[in-house]
């Protein structure tokens, strides 16, 4: 059938698709840890953390929804072979470098490794830990190969299973809570929201979003969805109601953290945190709670961003079918997610501190684009200056610093709270505008 109009309740299935895909192992281990270390700050922290981890989301859904669905059309505006390189480097980083391997090591050392049954030995024991990552990416490869049925399998299965769960420990951390926050600590003592907004980048949620605008856009058309307008509505529909599930999940994973410093102690990570506070709320059945939530969180995004970063890689490299980039990128991931979830988070953030600042920029710009008519100048200059930022930044999170570089950006606004890519962003799109105004198109 084709141009037809979705129910409401199929739209809201997209939409709890959508939400599904985006809560995975970062937007569970993060915001519990930014509520411990936020402590009495928690509330402007939280506040910064839902601007890059809810919001920026939301508008990039909707605005690669309104570009046709393809991030690398986006990029493209800039220079095709921007486009095609760009792009690249963020569906390897959300795929399978980085976020793909994190689902299935969060999923077990939080999800499996938690469990009742799970012994010293065991938890110390590389093969529980490959096990459990080959079973993960098997099931993860079975849902991916039929991408078709996503909106069914995730959107009305799992997706509603999820919440139950997060919304039982909610409940439960509500009704009977915890001792409550104590002092902030770090940079949450001075800068608590930007310390928060950069956390946010750590979900890597806005990368995906500027992926998973195609695999929604696919999921409508499968389902006789194919009048651009319509496709365009129900996906910013489908945005709104995957970023308010967003933002109440990470407001009540955050209320558990902060509520937990005086009874469980401080804790050196977001998987810690959640883990024992919900053995405190719930007990043995609480860590099964838990496992629950986290198996099925990092499934539903293993899925997506599988099936994401295959359709695109089918598109670049036409003599490998899709089919073969699922069973490549399935087993890549596995191997690199048995190097442990710690080396996988220290590793990311260079590179996420150095390509966030570039997507959010291209992204904007994208959202104000008829004003410039599109001047490819305007993107040039200002992606070229927010790239000499926020490079470095990524250089200087992996402990590679250049002194003389480092004494000339300090002097930037911002850069000491870690967006001293903005001003340059801003004042160099103007100065590109103004050069396209004395540019023949």
């Amino acid at each position: 059938m084709k141009n037809k109009s979705l129910s409401l309740g199929e739209q809201v299935a997209v939409g709890l698709m959508l939400f599904a895909l985006f809560l995975g192992a970062g937007n569970i281990i993060f915001p519990p840890q930014l509520g411990q270390q936020a402590g009495d700050s928690f509330s402007i922290a939280m506040l910064g953390f839902l601007i890059t981890g809810v919001g920026l989301p939301l508008i990039g859904v909707i605005t690669v929804a309104k570009s046709g669905g393809q991030l690398q059309d986006l990029a493209g505006k800039v220079h095709p072979v921007f486009g095609v390189v760009f792009t690249s480097i963020v569906y390897l980083a959300i795929g399978p470098f980085f976020a793909i391997p994190r689902t299935g090591t969060v999923s077990y050392e939080i999800g499996v490794a938690e469990l009742p049954f799970m012994t010293d030995a065991l938890r110390e024991s590389p093969i529980p830990l490959l096990i459990s990552t080959i079973v993960f990416f098997g099931i993860t490869a079975f849902f991916a190969l039929n991408p078709t049925k996503l909106v069914d399998r995730v959107g009305k299965i799992l997706t509603p299973l999820l919440l139950l769960v997060i919304a039982l420990l909610a409940a439960k951390s509500i009704i009977t809570p915890m001792d409550g926050p104590g002092e902030a600590v770090g940079k949450y003592t001075t800068q608590p929201f930007t310390e928060g907004f950069l956390q946010g980048y750590l979900t890597m949620d806005f990368l995906a979003a500027l992926v998973f605008g195609i695999v929604i856009i696919q999921a409508l058309q499968a389902k006789g969805v194919t009048d651009n307008g319509k496709i365009v509505k129900t996906t910013i529909f489908a945005a709104f109601i995957a970023a308010a599930g967003l933002a109440l999940v990470y407001i009540s994973l955050g209320y558990i953290g902060a509520s937990s410093l005086q009874t469980i102690g401080a804790q050196s990570s977001g998987a810690e945190v959640i883990a024992k506070s919900a053995n405190i709320l719930y007990g043995d059945f609480g860590n099964i709670l838990l496992s629950a939530v986290i198996l099925l969180a990092c499934l539903s995004t293993s899925i997506g961003l599988l099936t994401a970063s295959s359709q695109f890689f089918t598109k670049i490299f036409p003599k490998i079918s899709y089919t073969g980039f699922v069973f490549i990128f399935g087993i890549f991931s596995t191997v690199i997610s048995n190097f442990g979830l710690a080396q996988l988070i220290s590793i990311s953030l260079p590179v996420l501190l150095a390509i966030y600042p570039i997507a959010i920029v291209l992204m904007c710009l994208a959202l104000v684009d008829k004003f410039f008519n599109g001047a490819p100048i305007v993107y040039t200059v200002a992606l070229i200056a927010t790239a000499l930022v926020s490079i470095y930044d990524g250089l200087k999170a992996a402990k590679i610093e250049i002194p003389a570089y480092e004494d000339l950006l300090s002097h930037l606004p911002l850069y000491a709270e870690g967006i001293g890519w903005l001003v340059p962003a801003i004042v160099c799109t103007v100065i590109g505008w103004i050069i396209s105004l004395f540019t023949k198109k």
